[in-house]
């Protein structure tokens, strides 16, 4: 679930979820508690307009006293006299946070010595000043703080007199306090187990999900990138989880990147080093000749200033296939893409190799299938660089006394292509698929020794690729190999006048 969606749930039950949990709680402790006040108070049909009134809770509770009072008043009114009938009274009032107050003219005759009563005695309401019905009273505030019902009588020697039943305002009905502590203890607790509950469902939503970003950015800080952190929901948290795979999985992809990189870089050095070394070891040595006066013919002379020559030119080759490497990891090859005619082009190309074929005793044949005004967009130099890297390939691996090398231009649609077919070692069906990778080489301890850095055909392919062609190879171990590559030839767009 989605960490908005939980927020607003969390949002509309912290509100809803204590109003109605509140609301079923006062409603059990106000039945509990008007229960308890019938069955400490002898008060029936107490409701929760007499709980809400406490005056008229009051008046409910002394109710019965009342009326026996006034009945046995108007029987026998001097009994009201007797101190021993009223402490009975008292007693049985107790129950009920009420105590009687009997005055007779203007004196209070009971209880004749309580110096409280007797301050009260002089906030009572006087004879006749107060009639009302059994449930009634009149509360007398200020420092009395009471509730008071009288009930007037008329004593056997025909003085007045008033019996009344005081209810402390401060210490009768504890229900009532009881009532609104429970509640706030209830309101409290439900509002504590609302928010615990919310908090729990929201911590668990997350916390599991944060747990696993958590060990999943260790493991990253720690440098191991080989787990898999495993996402499950839909909430932003997850999102966030997916993201953080994602980047693993790319970090992952780099580390390892770099890795086959640093080998490669390290299997180019290795290479260059090695092709180097080969040329410049030869180079030293006719020069030592030379200074030597081993050369002391003018024939010998000329055989060894142009081995050294060729030995330059090999090493001049090797330097310019490194520095154009490092182009093609920059991808910054310099291109400069004109119109070529291609019977043209591809003519002056099998004049530049057919003499360096011819001294290394390899027949060249040439066969151009392709109109004479057919054009392409292309780079002369990129693309002359791309065809002395394949017949070079070819040279390198000739292990037959007499070569060849077959050069066919073909017109094939929209596209031209190039077949340059040779005799030479072959390539197996399982290495085919390779050879324009970088660095590989088909067979490397048998290749070793015929130098080379292993990027001849990646940088084909790249240039090809970049002029919008494709290229491929057929091959049989001990028969030959045949390069194919396509270019799109070039059609003007005719406009209508």
């Amino acid at each position: 679930m989605k960490l908005k969606n939980r927020l607003l749930i969390a949002f509309f039950v912290i509100i809803i979820a204590p109003i109605g949990l509140t609301t079923i709680a006062l409603m059990a402790v106000t039945q509990y508690q008007l229960q308890a006040i019938e069955r400490s108070y002898n008060v029936p049909n107490v409701t929760y307009e007499n709980l809400s009134n406490s005056l008229q809770m009051i008046s409910k509770a002394t109710l019965e006293d009342y009326e026996e009072i006034q009945k046995e008043g108007k029987e026998n009114p001097d009994q009201f006299l007797d101190e021993e009938v009223l402490n009975k009274w008292n007693q049985k009032l107790q129950e009920k946070h009420s105590y009687l107050i009997v005055r007779k003219e203007n004196e209070m005759v009971y209880p004749k010595k309580d110096q409280n009563c007797k301050r009260i005695f002089e906030n009572l309401p006087d004879y006749g000043e107060y009639v009302g019905e059994s449930d009634t009273g009149v509360y007398i505030g200020n420092e009395v703080n009471a509730f008071v019902k009288q009930v007037d009588v008329t004593f056997s020697d025909k003085t007045h007199g008033s019996i009344f039943i005081m209810t402390s305002g401060t210490e009768m009905i504890p229900q009532v306090k009881r009532l609104i502590i429970e509640l706030i203890v209830a309101i409290v607790i439900i509002l504590v187990c609302t928010a615990a509950a919310l908090t729990v469902w929201i911590y668990r939503g997350i916390h599991k999900p944060l747990e696993r970003l958590r060990t999943a950015t260790q493991n990253i800080k720690e440098g191991n990138l080989d787990f898999t952190l495993e996402v499950e929901g839909e909430d932003e948290i997850s999102e966030l989880c997916r993201d953080f795979e994602d980047m693993r999985k790319r970090l992952k992809e780099s580390a390892e990147e770099n890795i086959i990189y640093d080998k490669e870089s390290k299997e180019l050095i290795s290479n260059i080093s090695h092709d180097l070394k080969t040329p410049i070891t030869a180079v030293k040595g006719y020069v030592e000749g030379i200074m030597d006066g081993v050369a002391n013919t003018p024939e010998k002379m000329e055989r060894y200033i142009k081995t050294i020559y060729n030995k330059a030119n090999e090493m001049d080759r090797l330097i310019n296939e490194l520095t154009f490497y490092s182009k093609i990891d920059t991808d910054r090859i310099p291109y400069t893409f004109s119109k070529i005619n291609v019977a043209s082009y591809f003519n002056d190309c099998k004049e530049e190799v057919a003499l360096d074929l011819a001294d290394k005793n390899i027949d060249l044949a040439y066969f151009n299938y392709v109109d004479e005004d057919v054009m392409i967009i292309a780079d002369a130099e990129q693309l002359k660089r791309v065809i002395n890297n394949i017949i070079g390939n070819s040279i390198k691996y000739m292990d037959k006394e007499k070569g060849y090398i077959n050069i066919r231009i073909k017109d094939v649609g929209d596209f031209i292509q190039v077949e340059i077919e040779d005799n030479g070692r072959g390539i197996a069906v399982k290495d085919l698929p390779l050879i324009f990778d970088r660095f590989y080489r088909a067979d490397a301890s048998r290749n070793s020794a015929l130098g080379g850095s292993g990027i001849g055909l990646s940088i084909v392919r790249k240039i090809i690729e970049d002029h919008g062609g494709k290229i491929w190879a057929n091959s049989k171990l001990g028969t030959g190999t045949i390069m194919f590559f396509v270019l799109r030839k070039y059609q003007e767009v005719k406009t209508d006048e």
